[in-house]
């Protein structure tokens, strides 16, 4: 999409296709594995503080970082493959801003009934699956804070989790919705819209909102807003 802005050119190789569609699928199967890794993980941080150096050691991060990323190579390796094996017509224009696995299905002229199972299989594995783990990691995180008396304490300890919150409200719905449905009822032009939120703007936004857990991070922001509003204040008087 970058080469597409800077070259004012909207073409891309058959090859070059291929290699978009792995590349981007694959981490969006680490990063589904990933979030819910990290509920699991603030569950611990916060119903077991004392033991969560012992638990979430460093073997158990190497080998869980591991996993992940063979399942999400496999999930990959197994979209592209099933995505272009299929026969294409001699419609070659994308309904899209990269190549995405729904608007390539739009332009086969073969049987997509497999890749709709292989879609819907891995979406319903890591989409819904991840998802209600991520869930059921927070019913267990809330039952926790509301045991904890103190209001400093309760906040302290939601804190944690606020920003993984965030990214896991943002990413899920996107992603669900995109990818969950049948061929017959795509949208390719609102699924683009859709597409944005987690291809463009949630990655985006993702290191502003989990760098802002830091103090330092936090403080150099307010500086930042600070001398922004006396600057205003001092070019208008």
């Amino acid at each position: 999409m970058l080469t597409g802005y800077v070259t004012k050119s909207k073409a891309i190789s058959y090859y070059g296709c291929v290699a978009q569609l792995f590349f981007f699928t694959w981490p969006m199967g680490i990063e589904l594995l990933l979030l819910t890794v990290m509920a699991y993980d603030r569950y611990i941080a916060i119903g077991n503080p004392l033991r969560y150096a012992t638990i979430i050691n460093r073997k158990v991060c190497i080998q869980v970082a591991i996993i992940i990323t063979i399942i999400g190579s496999l999930n990959s390796m197994t979209h592209t493959y099933c995505t272009f094996r299929l026969p294409y017509c001699d419609d070659n224009k994308i309904n899209h801003f990269f190549c995405e696995i729904m608007p390539l299905l739009k332009l086969a002229c073969g049987d997509t009934y497999i890749n709709e199972i292989v879609v819907f299989t891995a979406d319903f594995i890591l989409g819904i699956c991840c998802f209600c783990l991520t869930c059921i990691s927070y019913v267990f995180i809330i039952n926790t804070i509301l045991k904890i008396r103190s209001a400093a304490g309760k906040r302290k300890a939601f804190s944690t989790c606020a920003s993984h919150i965030v990214i896991v409200s943002m990413y899920y719905g996107a992603v669900i919705f995109t990818y969950i449905r049948p061929r017959s009822s795509l949208s390719l032009e609102k699924d683009k819209i859709v597409s944005a939120l987690y291809a463009v703007i949630t990655p985006t936004l993702n290191p502003i909102i989990y760098s802002l857990r830091n103090k330092e991070v936090k403080e150099a922001f307010k500086r930042t807003i600070k001398r922004l509003v006396q600057h205003r204040v001092t070019n208008r008087t």
